[in-house]
């Protein structure tokens, strides 16, 4: 016992004189969006989610773009809106919970320079043609542990390790807000910059369901002092290889013909399981051949140029 009590003075004055370990910046935006983030999902539980409700959780997002703006210290950006919290919302149930923490700067233009919000003759509306996400590397690692199971099990889920998260489509698709999931087409040789420690950069399509006959999107990543920038947009023209897409839809045909060869009966249960997932065979042929082929065509070299691009508008040279 005096052993202990002499031992315990000996490291007293060490525990007293051994400083505490400052609160980040990062650290206080975290815990404001998290005690945020519970006071709406007990309303929410609560059913007490109503317009004035609605009003405090955007007030509680403009407070947390300040707390960002103030980290972030960015400049504005040539051809771009003023910056906004990435967050779409704080409440947990709803699409696009859980976006990667960061301001956002959304181009003030369409493709070729329409107008944001103006109706196209599809019927669509003219949306930004880019968009730059900036943030910290302490809060991007952080948001990486956050959504390390972030899907269901059985779904691969972002890797750990920022180099390989960056290429990881997955990520992309979860920091962004979209209704539909980020595909990786190929990678684009783009030159890292010479402030980045990592640079990354792809082409890009989205869907909801198969994979999609061209790539219209480009996505590129960086690392630089300290600070992550993720940015994407719209290309033109589009990358696609008519080739590609011929073999896919073949084997979708071969696919078509087997169904109604088995419901006519014409050919056997056994026989039909063994000719395997014909739209996934035809679905993995086409994206090797389109990393085979794509690098030729004129459009992919015009991706690269926009995706250089975008990164330069992005981070700087």
């Amino acid at each position: 016992m005096h052993f202990i009590f002499r031992f315990a003075l000996v490291l007293s004055p060490i525990l007293l004189l051994s400083p505490a370990r400052a609160v980040s910046p990062e650290d206080r935006y975290i815990a404001a969006r998290d005690a945020a983030i519970a006071k709406f999902a007990k309303l929410s539980n609560d059913n007490k989610i109503n317009e004035a409700v609605d009003k405090a959780e955007v007030a509680a997002r403009d407070e947390l773009k300040g707390q960002l703006t103030a980290i972030l210290s960015q400049p504005a950006r040539p051809g771009f809106a003023p910056a906004q919290l990435n967050l779409d919302t704080l409440y947990k149930g709803d699409m696009g919970f859980g976006m990667l923490d960061g301001l956002r700067f959304d181009a003030d233009t369409g493709r070729d320079g329409a107008k944001i919000g103006e109706k196209r003759a599809d019927g669509s509306f003219v949306e930004p043609k880019a968009h730059i996400i900036v943030t910290t590397e302490p809060l991007f690692t952080r948001w990486l542990h956050e959504h390390k199971t972030w899907w269901d099990k059985g779904s691969k889920n972002v890797p750990q390790q920022v180099d390989a998260a960056l290429k990881f489509e997955g990520l992309y698709t979860q920091a962004i807000s979209t209704d539909a999931a980020v595909v990786n087409f190929d990678d684009l040789p783009i030159a890292k910059p010479a402030s980045a420690a990592l640079a990354y950069g792809f082409l890009a399509g989205r869907t909801q369901d198969s994979f999609p006959d061209k790539a219209d999107e480009v996505f590129v990543a960086a690392l630089a002092g300290g600070k992550m920038y993720v940015a994407y947009g719209e290309i033109e023209p589009a990358v696609q290889v008519p080739g590609c897409t011929a073999i896919r839809t073949d084997y979708n045909k071969k696919a078509d013909a087997a169904a109604e060869r088995l419901e006519r009966k014409q050919i056997t249960r056994q026989a039909y399981d063994k000719l395997g997932d014909l739209r996934q065979q035809g679905e993995d042929a086409f994206k090797r051949c389109f990393t085979e082929r794509a690098p030729q065509q004129p459009a992919f070299a015009a991706a690269t140029r926009q995706a250089q691009a975008l990164l330069e508008a992005a981070i700087g040279k």
